[in-house]
């Protein structure tokens, strides 16, 4: 007779089994319909196809094992003894099921135990509670990724990317979620907790993907969420949920295919698009001039009020014109009397035909003829008749004067002795010669004895042709290594007055190219420098004659003799090289945008100047400041072995600051300084520049605000900040001097420093 104990196990056991496979029946269903409704909107991923084929399969394997679990446990339990080999070919079938298919993390030695008796009787009460714990985690688990699904497109994308090298941003964060909640999942045992893993696992696939493609449908820029996805727009969180399932089914983890240098690409794509608006950025400023087929000619000279008044009128109707100054041209002016009987400026051409003067200007803009002659510019072109604009090197003498015999000889000692790549010291140098070739040559074309050619060699490096790669000493015979000055790698790359060569002129003196530069520079500033003298006309003056020029003056400094210039001579033209170099240097590199760029700018940007290399930042800080140390740095610009500190002023000069211009917003006004009054102009600079926002001080609020200016070069203007506020009230107005040194005197005056703008002074 068959024990009643065991039917009633063997009756529930059936009815648990019963109950399952309506489970699985539902959960197939439900994964045929999410099938579905991804085909419809054309996912065709055969991958995820074919994964849901194979869970379908798992949930068959479930089911059976299960059965036989159950059964088998029972058995063993009351019936067969032998039932240890059963129950462990059943614990390693449900162990290697919830291994590769269900996608939770299982302990290698964790037993799937088989229910005991009383256990199987209690489960058809507690079903009904474990439905509902199954609702609860269905639900929070779809409220999860639709949570995910809106958070995606609503990402910040102002927010700059967290790259250490070694992780997707973000990937950290979704890899401990994703272990805490395999972590979890260990302590849930049982077949059903497997099936419903296994149901979440395909409403959360079937989720992800239907996002994906409704996102690509429905056409939204990955821009929008490029902290999220991938190349491929696949979400990033995602990743690490495939990638435990990978883990967990012990197939090969792919690598993501996500690459650092795709990030660098587009980082460098984004930087070359800043240079280019940053090119362009030079034109924008003051409104775009009308388009005209014709041409405006505006004969001037240096210091005429009346060409100011002219230029201003111009300006203020759009107007483009080419200002032909008759003090830097002089040919011009038998040209300007031949076609208007005076050599009297200003003087306007619209073409060929002769406006006049100032007053001729103002009365045609009176009666309102001046628009028709406007309109007229605008559909004709100019005739032969019509003056042309200044062409290259016209009354230019930079390329003139005597030939420089030395020069020659060096020319023609480069041509004929090994120039090469040399080993000296176990250093490597490239470009070099020796010692012993120079002679060489130097014995066999100048007919000299040896000793007599190192006295050469020696009066040919005085003059900078050459010189010792590690400037042991001027020149001598042997296997010491020298470079000429043009074959310098510094040079090369980083000096923009130097050309490839050398130069045969006689080289001028330095108090002759310091005056040509200073009356050049003066012109140009007149002509494209707005009133204020604060603002410049970059685009112009680009494409100028008189900026041409100025380019052919600064190619004579290469081996100009600058040791010995007097104090007044250095500080006017260093001053004026120097304003005159940074329009250069922002012509050349674009207005810098940043600190790194900055960083380029004063400190890669070089000229050649007697020899030696100095950019914006070593004429500044190593020369106008007695070589002080730059704000925020430690090293001085010259060593102490550095020959260009012979060049150096003994001691700062603080009203510099108020004289040298970068091309900033913030900087002072552009104007031209001359030796015999340099320290009266520079005094005159400092006023202006404090009188007109340096320094504005708030009685009320008791608040000095004072340009950083003031701030970076504090150590020049005094030890405190008292100090230095105390030395700029020196150039206020004398009431606002006394009312500045009455509130440091009563210690209530606060100073705040204004911000500084960077941008371009256009």
């Amino acid at each position: 007779m068959e024990n009643p104990h065991l039917s009633e196990t063997k009756e529930a056991s059936s009815q648990e089994v019963e109950k399952l496979q309506e489970d699985a029946s539902a959960i197939q269903i439900e994964d045929q319909e999410k099938e579905a409704k991804v085909q419809n909107i054309g996912h065709d991923d055969t991958e995820f196809d074919n994964k849901l084929d194979d869970i379908s399969d798992v949930i068959k394997d479930v089911k059976d094992g299960t059965t036989k679990s159950d059964t088998d446990a029972e058995i063993n339990d009351n019936v067969i003894g032998d039932s240890g080999l059963a129950q462990a070919k059943t614990e390693t079938e449900v162990k290697h099921v919830g291994q590769e298919y269900s996608g939770d993390k299982v302990e290698a030695g964790r037993d799937f135990e088989p229910k005991s008796e009383e256990r199987n009787l209690d489960d058809k009460s507690g079903q009904d509670d474990l439905a509902k714990e199954e609702n609860v985690a269905i639900g929070t688990e779809s409220t999860d990724m639709d949570q995910k699904a809106d958070e995606i497109p609503n990402e910040d994308s102002n927010l700059d990317p967290v790259f250490d090298g070694t992780e997707i941003p973000g990937m950290e964060a979704n890899r401990s979620t994703s272990i805490r909640k395999l972590d979890g999942d260990q302590d849930s045992p049982g077949v059903v907790e497997k099936a419903v893993a296994l149901k979440n696992l395909v409403k959360e696939k079937s989720a992800v993907a239907v996002s994906t493609m409704l996102r690509r449908l429905s056409g939204k820029s990955d821009e929008a969420a490029a902290g999220n996805f991938d190349n491929e727009g696949k979400d990033i969180s995602d990743i690490s949920e495939v990638n435990e399932a990978k883990l967990v089914s012990e197939k090969p983890v792919e690598k993501s295919s996500w690459n650092p240098l795709n990030y660098i690409k587009k980082s460098s794509d984004v930087d070359a698009e800043n240079k280019t608006g940053q090119k362009d950025s030079i034109t924008d400023g003051p409104p775009l001039p009308i388009a005209l087929k014709g041409r405006i000619i505006l004969y001037t000279k240096l210091g005429c009020q009346e060409s100011k008044i002219f230029r201003l009128f111009l300006r203020t109707k759009r107007l483009r014109y080419v200002e032909i100054n008759i003090d830097v041209y002089p040919g011009r002016k038998m040209e300007l009397e031949k076609i208007s009987g005076s050599t009297s400026v200003p003087k306007l051409f619209f073409n060929e035909i002769c406006i006049g003067g100032l007053s001729e200007l103002k009365n045609l803009d009176e009666s309102g003829k001046l628009d028709e002659k406007i309109d007229f510019l605008i559909t004709e072109a100019p005739l032969f008749e019509t003056p042309s604009p200044p062409f290259s090197g016209e009354d230019d003498i930079s390329s003139t004067g005597a030939v420089d015999e030395l020069a020659l000889i060096a020319r023609k000692m480069k041509e004929s002795i090994i120039v090469k790549d040399r080993l000296y010291k176990m250093r490597r140098f490239t470009n070099c010669f020796l010692g012993s070739d120079a002679l060489d040559f130097l014995s066999e074309d100048q007919y000299l004895e040896r000793q007599e050619a190192v006295e050469f060699a020696r009066k040919l490096a005085s003059k900078l042709f050459f010189r010792h790669v590690l400037d042991e000493n001027l020149f001598e015979d042997g296997n010491h290594v020298y470079r000429f000055l043009d074959d310098d790698p510094i040079v090369v790359s980083q000096c923009h007055n130097i050309p490839k060569g050398i130069i045969t002129v006689n080289p001028k003196p330095i108090a002759e190219i310091a005056s040509r530069l200073r009356f050049l520079a003066s012109a140009m500033f007149e002509a494209y420098a707005f009133e204020d003298g604060r603002r410049l006309d970059y685009t112009s003056i680009h494409g100028s004659e008189e900026f041409a020029r100025y380019l052919r003056i600064v190619e004579e400094l290469q081996r100009v003799e600058i040791w010995d210039i007097s104090r007044e001579e250095k500080l006017a033209f260093f001053i004026n090289l120097y304003n005159m170099m940074a329009i250069h240097a922002i012509s050349i590199l674009g207005h810098p945008d940043g600190t790194l760029e900055r960083r380029k700018l004063f400190g890669e940007f070089k000229y050649v100047i007697g020899g030696s290399t100095y950019s914006l930042s070593a004429i500044q800080n190593g020369i106008l400041r007695g070589n002080q140390r730059p704000p925020y740095n430690l090293k001085k610009p010259f060593g102490a072995k550095d020959k260009r500190s012979k060049v150096a002023l003994p001691y700062p000069e603080p009203l510099i600051h108020f004289a040298l211009v970068s091309g900033t917003r913030s900087g002072p006004a552009l104007r031209c300084y001359s030796p015999g009054k340099i320290d009266e102009e520079l005094l005159d600079a400092a006023r202006n520049f404090l009188r007109s926002g340096g320094l504005e001080i708030d009685l009320t609020a008791k608040v000095a605000h004072a340009s950083k200016i003031l701030k970076w070069y504090s150590i020049d203007f005094g030890k405190s900040e008292v100090e230095v506020i105390r030395h700029v009230s020196n150039y206020l107005d004398p009431a606002d001097s006394e009312i500045l040194l009455d509130l440091l005197a009563s210690s209530e005056l606060k100073v705040v420093y204004q911000p500084y703008d960077w941008g371009l002074n256009c």
